[in-house]
């Protein structure tokens, strides 16, 4: 099914209409929440540890997080066959608004880090049941508009996430901000009976993959630890250990009657597993957001605040593109969209690594705004396209819904994955921390940019 064509889309005043306003609502809401908890902890951690302790523990609450967002989104097609839309989703809120509630009330540092892995798992259904759900409570027409808010929803809560925590922080209250996301978590659960189409809860138990599950969480783990261990030769043995995992993942998906990702992403001749990878290389890119705030501060004296703001450009890029990229139709025209989208992506990353300078002028400062800005640009041009390519890969209900919710795995774990390379290529740099900025954004810009020839693959 081709959902492009020369006709006009429908205006964004349809999808934000009363008969599509909840639904709206819920599912980017959904995605919102976990994208802004990705890196809300990271700014409440420094006064969470004066008042807890575990100062040892203090890199793992991303770590932790991030593994359990990958195992709920895996598991969201068999929540979805027994819980139908409603239920699932209500199940998606009450687990994310448990762990935010946890996260508030923790007495000691290990009760905070158990409560972060439940407040994960949350996030990772929501944002799996984002994509997933889209095919039953929107029209067709609107699939793209509306795959274009949710993915707009990573780039908000990646700009939020710092800033929310920043401001609790500030007034010594990060208690509240998880309280507060609980909050949020209840009001948009309280919405969901009336905003979603009910679907029948199935009577058949759905197998869970086990070994896929067990191999993808394996090498979500070991590119997680990538990410917090010292030492170049510790964090390569990580992501080389994850790749053989990931390596083992595909050839038992190939073989076995158990999948994570739909039949159709192993048939010979398929698109879906180059869409799939291009999505992969576009998400590969955000994790320079992780360093960036580093290369500010280190590179040309900001304030912690500031250069984090600086750093959100590459998703206030993302976002801001995309709800433009969502009115593109044509099928040569979001053909040539996916194909760019990495491009412009890779060498927005390229010339900010040309503009690193020690002792960076604050002239050269602003600079770097617009140049970031046109690195996340180049994913939302893409992403909305290809998510929907995806989610319109096949007329079976079952696969259709397993294809829409493996976009949320695919970004979850390719963030992840981006996030450990790009700390093995800041060691790389040793004392200097101009040639750590240099190799992070060369490196991950030779990364991104084969994220051209998967998208010329999936154009085929």
């Amino acid at each position: 099914m081709s959902l492009t064509s020369t006709s006009a889309p429908p205006a964004w005043r349809e999808l934000l209409g009363r008969e599509h306003l909840g639904a709206a609502i819920v599912l980017a809401g959904g995605v919102l929440v976990g994208a802004i908890n990705i890196y809300l902890a990271a700014s409440l951690l420094p006064t969470a540890v004066a008042e807890l302790g575990g100062a040892s523990f203090y890199a793992w609450n991303m770590t932790i997080y991030l593994v359990a967002m990958v195992i709920a989104t895996m598991l969201t097609g068999r929540l979805l066959s027994r819980w139908g839309n409603v239920g699932a989703y209500l199940l998606g809120f009450a687990t994310f608004t448990a762990g935010s509630l946890a996260c508030a009330v923790s007495p000691a540092m290990a009760v905070l880090l158990a409560s972060r892995g439940v407040q994960g798992l949350g996030a990772g259904l929501l944002s799996g049941l984002g994509f997933a759900v889209i095919r039953a409570a929107l029209p067709a027409r609107l699939w793209t508009r509306g795959t274009a808010l949710m993915s707009a929803m990573y780039g908000v809560g990646n700009f939020a996430g710092p800033a929310i925590g920043g401001l609790f922080a500030q007034v010594g209250s990060w208690r509240l901000a998880f309280g507060a996301m609980a909050l949020i978590g209840a009001v948009c659960g309280a919405i969901v009976p009336r905003a979603l189409p009910r679907s029948e809860r199935g009577t058949r138990r759905v197998p869970i993959p086990a070994v896929s599950l067990l191999l993808l969480t394996a090498a979500a783990g070991a590119v997680s630890v990538a990410g917090v261990v010292a030492g170049t030769p510790s964090k390569a043995a990580g992501i080389g250990v994850a790749l053989l995992l990931m390596a083992g993942f595909v050839v038992h998906e190939r073989r076995g009657e158990l999948r994570v990702f739909p039949r159709t992403t192993y048939q010979r001749g398929s698109s879906l597993k180059w869409v799939y990878l291009t999505l992969g290389l576009l998400a590969f890119g955000v994790a320079a957001e992780s360093f960036l705030p580093l290369f500010g501060q280190r590179l040309a004296g900001l304030p912690p605040l500031v250069a984090g703001f600086f750093a959100a450009a590459i998703s206030l890029g993302w976002s801001v593109t995309q709800i433009g990229s969502s009115s593109v139709t044509g099928h040569r025209a979001v053909r040539r969209l996916r194909v760019l989208g990495p491009v412009l992506l890779a060498a927005g990353l390229v010339v900010q690594g040309l503009l690193q300078r020690e002792d960076t002028p604050m002239w050269l400062v602003l600079v770097w705004v617009p140049v970031l800005f046109v690195a996340g640009a180049g994913i939302g041009l893409a992403y909305p396209h290809l998510s929907v390519a995806a989610m319109s890969s096949t007329q079976d209900p079952e696969e259709g819904g397993r294809a829409a919710a493996a976009i949320a795995t695919v970004t979850s774990l390719s963030i992840a994955f981006g996030t450990a390379v790009a700390g093995v290529l800041v060691n790389l740099g040793g004392a200097s921390m101009l040639d750590a900025a240099r190799n992070v954004l060369f490196g991950l810009a030779v990364i991104c940019a084969t994220g051209a020839l998967s998208a010329h693959a999936a154009n085929r």
